[in-house]
This record gives C-alpha cells, sequence and structure tokens, in this order.
C-alpha cells in the first residue's frame, strides 16, 4: 500500500498545483492541464476565468487524494483498498463537477458575433446579401 500511497500524494500535489495556478490566474493554456473545452480555450480571458471556476473542486479533488494517501498508509489492507478506491472516485467526482460547471461558464462568455451575421457565410459576400436601392 505504501506505492499507492505515494502515488495518491503526487497526483494530489500535481492536482493542487494545478488548482492553485488556476485560482491565482497563472496557469497559462496549454496542452495537458486546466479545463480543455473549445469555448475555454478561445482566449486566455475566457481560459483564465473557466480555470477560476475549476480551480476550488480542483484543490477539493487534491485533498481528497491527500486523504486517500493516508488512509492507504494507516488503514488495514481491507480497509484501505476501500478508503482509497472512495477517496479516487470522490476526487474524479469532483473535478469533474468543478470541470463542467467552467466549461458550461465559458459557453456562457461567447462574444456577440460582429460583422454581417452568418446568413452570408463571409463578411466579403455582405454587399450581396442586402437588397439593392
Amino acid at each position: 500500500m505504501l506505492i499507492v500511497a505515494i502515488l495518491l500524494f503526487l497526483i494530489a500535489l500535481a492536482i493542487g498545483a494545478v488548482g492553485v495556478a488556476a485560482l491565482t490566474g497563472k496557469l497559462p493554456r496549454n496542452r495537458w492541464a486546466g479545463v480543455r473545452t473549445p469555448e475555454s480555450l478561445r482566449d486566455e480571458e475566457t481560459f483564465a476565468m473557466a480555470n477560476k471556476v475549476a480551480a476550488p473542486s480542483m484543490v477539493g479533488a487534491g485533498a481528497l487524494c491527500v486523504f486517500g494517501g493516508v488512509a492507504a498508509l494507516t488503514l488495514p489492507t481491507i480497509g484501505g483498498v476501500i478508503a482509497v478506491v472512495v477517496t479516487v472516485v470522490a476526487a474524479l467526482l469532483t473535478a469533474g463537477a468543478g470541470g463542467s460547471i467552467a466549461a458550461r461558464v465559458a459557453e456562457a462568455t461567447k462574444p456577440a458575433d460582429e460583422g454581417c451575421g452568418t446568413s452570408c457565410g463571409a463578411c466579403s459576400l455582405r454587399g450581396m446579401c442586402e437588397p439593392t436601392t
């Protein structure tokens, strides 16, 4: 169970670091960490906002992994396995719920379409869509 505990502590450290970086606004857009939906990756502001929304759940998921690691070290084998499974599932659900809420926030903050609209397909065709006078 020592290896499981060490693995959970490392996962907790990684998730917690991403959560703290997101909460402080220091998480840059990247390929691996944070909320990475098409809407959240639209621009730097949206990415930072979505990740600030998800940050508390990421930190909570990291804390749950720490609890699982402590349980793996202190509880007997069967109890430790059960505690590890429960805390890992709870951490996944917690992080997933925060990510889902953050994705909805990013989607809700879509900028209004600027330009001629969507009926023409391109702004270069704008003159063709408008009635002639």
